[in-house]
């Protein structure tokens, strides 16, 4: 007979067949914890035990139990000494209602690391075991380094379950003694600090079985009296006098200082379960009549273990998209518009002036091109700033493609017109250069020329090379679109807990275009402008000096690829790095573009819309006065191209009858060589 013991184990009669206790088995509050779990609306349980039996069938009885209540354990964590990395996984997996069994010592290490970690509050819940010693953890503990205070302020708020050790209710017990009156003379046995000693709790329960075990053996020794045999003949083989003690203990029931005292099939006591909850260093306590598993109480109103609601199981996770701010987005979209009005207006310009000779000799339709690929780069800027503050999920795979095929297309018409016209004047003056060099090669007779001449321009060749960049666009985007098209990405980022709510989290997400292969698109069409922004860096260079009426505004052109090309070259990188900062990629994306798009239109198209008036008049001078033209340095330079043209006719006639002669001299000196052999 035992009074202290509550391992569920000694609860199985075939390994303990005469065992009883006043004390009852730890399963007996797992009814109550339960009950408690579906009263305050909780689901989610995480336990932290020591790796002690008793605890661990405890524990193995509240799992079935709650899985019969419909309710789940999400975290089981045990440790033998050392409590720290349990504690430290419990607040890792965001444990918030948690059942703790541990004995009392291990329970002050235990609190000790739930004070570092932070896993208490109101956020928490802690149950454990109620029959620690009064102000436990107070007690001084050299293996723990925490303070007193800090371990108050760790426990508090924390639940007990533990039976009731002592009748609350003023009746005697079959001592004569009421309850009062036992804790008065056992105080007084005990001196200074009673309810600090070891043992205090259970008293009442010693003193219950030194009651039960008494009446036990009346009621054997009357029962064998009709035998004819008495207590005296007791020996541990004697099954006889065994069985009529374990009928007696069996059959118990009395009023005791602890309550009515009765065992159960087991041999464990049957009891009333006490609920208790530290609030100051005192206690807020309810009683509670467990009986078959159930949880009575005296009345139907049921507090929040903190006197008001009660907390959450879980940090409820609020999903919020970052979006782009409107602010931005507006302002961006509002140069971007007026751009887009520049470029129209440039384009109109140069269509209604496209017969003036100072706009054909700028290749009028090279830089309508231009006008066209800056409205259409300006117009990417529109759904780069569309996310989820303005469309739904589904749309959002379209604007993706937008603003691809937008750029793309932007790009190589406006700067794949300004790179033709340079890659032209190039690669023109390059072969004519190469001309004069062979000709002073073969020593042939100088003949003055004109500098700066065009030789054959064919303006088909400047649209072909235009096409064949927009083609290449067309089909490698084709390709992508077709084989891993762009579609809607998440990125989370780190959860982030509001200071106003104590249960709620926010995991901040942000929306992406993306693909497959992303990497390797952006690889193949980055690589490819990069070459182009580079190659029109170096001819924009080499063409600097170049003077040409041909293609009249190649340096303006030159400007505007230095101006683009930067740009370009800075953004690209800086998009692919700043792409979790919405605001700050899409700042550096648009206005790139809109700077890019104005800084062309401007250098191209201002300084012609600003002179208008000059060109035209000399236009209609030129048109009203034919003599005068020859003083033109546009007729001049069409005469020294026309008097360069006839000078190389004549050259290649020379350089024809020279060859000729020299053949003749040669045939002539292998006709004397043979007539001396």
């Amino acid at each position: 007979l035992s009074y202290g013991s509550s391992s569920p184990a000694l609860s199985n009669r075939r390994r303990f067949p005469t065992f009883f206790r006043t004390h009852p088995s730890a399963t007996l509050h797992n009814p109550t914890r339960v009950q408690l779990f579906k009263k305050w609306g909780w689901t989610k349980i995480a336990t932290i035990q020591q790796t002690e039996e008793v605890f661990t069938s405890t524990l193995d009885d509240l799992d079935r139990r709650v899985k019969e209540a419909g309710l789940e354990i999400t975290f089981r964590q045990s440790f033998f000494s050392d409590p720290s990395a349990s504690v430290r996984n419990l607040k890792r997996q965001d444990a918030r209602i948690i059942v703790g069994l541990f004995y009392e010592t291990v329970a002050r290490k235990v609190f000790c690391e739930v004070y570092k970690e932070k896993l208490y509050g109101k956020k928490y819940v802690w149950f454990l075991i109620g029959w620690y010693a009064n102000k436990w953890f107070r007690t001084p503990d050299p293996s723990i380094n925490c303070t007193a205070a800090e371990m108050a302020e760790a426990v508090e708020g924390h639940i007990t379950t533990e039976i009731v050790m002592l009748n609350p209710e003023n009746t005697r017990s079959i001592s004569n003694m009421t309850s009062q009156e036992f804790i008065n003379k056992l105080e007084k046995r005990l001196g200074n600090n009673p309810k600090e000693t070891g043992g205090y709790q259970e008293a009442p329960l010693a003193y219950d079985a030194i009651w039960a075990l008494a009446l036990a053996l009346n009621k054997t020794a009357q029962e064998l009296a009709k035998q004819g045999v008495g207590l005296d003949e007791f020996n541990y083989n004697n099954k006889t006098i065994t069985d009529e003690i374990y009928r007696a203990l069996n059959s118990s029931a009395f009023e005791g200082v602890s309550g009515h005292v009765v065992f159960d099939a087991s041999g464990s006591r049957m009891a009333w379960t006490l609920i208790e909850q530290l609030q100051g260093e005192g206690t807020w306590a309810d009683n509670r009549v467990t009986t078959l598993g159930d949880t009575q109480g005296p009345s139907g109103d049921t507090q929040g273990p903190s006197g008001g609601a009660p907390p959450s199981d879980y940090t409820k996770v609020i999903i919020t998209f970052r979006f782009l701010s409107q602010k931005l987005f507006i302002s961006v979209a509002v140069l971007a518009s007026l751009g887009i009005v520049l470029a129209v207006v440039c384009l109109a310009f140069n269509i209604y002036n496209g017969h003036v000779r100072y706009i054909q000799n700028s290749q009028p339709y090279l830089n309508n091109m231009t006008a066209v690929g800056c409205t259409l780069a300006l117009a990417a800027v529109f759904p780069l700033g569309l996310d989820g503050y303005h469309i739904g999920p589904g749309l959002f795979p379209l604007v993706c493609q937008a603003r691809l095929w937008l750029l793309g297309l932007g790009f190589s018409l406006g700067y794949g017109s300004m790179f033709t016209k340079i890659w032209w004047v190039h690669t023109v003056f390059t072969k004519k250069d190469d001309k004069k060099d062979k000709r002073k090669a073969r020593n042939s007779r100088g003949i003055p020329g004109a500098a700066g001449g065009w030789g054959s321009l064919e303006p088909w060749k400047l649209y072909a090379t235009v096409g064949g960049l927009v083609g290449f666009d067309v089909v490698t985007l084709s390709v992508w679109q077709i084989v891993d098209p762009l579609h809607r990405t998440i990125e989370e980022f780190t959860k982030e807990e509001p200071k106003s709510d104590m249960d709620v989290s926010i995991l901040p997400q942000l929306e992406h275009c993306s693909s497959t292969k992303m990497n390797t698109w952006l690889g193949i069409f980055y690589g490819f402008k990069g070459l182009l922004l580079l190659l029109g860096i170096f001819l924009a260079y080499e063409t600097k000096s170049i003077s040409t009426e041909k293609i009249n505004d190649h340096r303006a052109v030159g400007m505007a690829i230095y101006n683009v090309a930067v740009l370009c070259l800075i953004t690209a990188p800086v998009t692919l790095i700043l792409s979790s900062q919405q605001d700050a990629a899409f700042a550096f994306a648009s206005l790139a573009v809109v700077f890019s798009s104005y800084i062309t239109l401007v250098v191209l198209f201002m300084r012609r819309l600003i002179t208008r008036g000059e060109w035209q008049s000399e236009q209609q001078d030129t048109m009203k006065t034919g003599s005068s033209t020859n003083n033109n340095e546009e007729e001049k330079s069409r005469l020294l191209e026309k008097e360069n043209r006839e000078l190389e006719k004549i050259i290649a006639e020379k350089e024809e009858r020279v060859s000729e002669l020299r053949q003749q001299l040669q045939a002539r000196q292998q006709l004397q060589l043979r007539s001396r052999r």
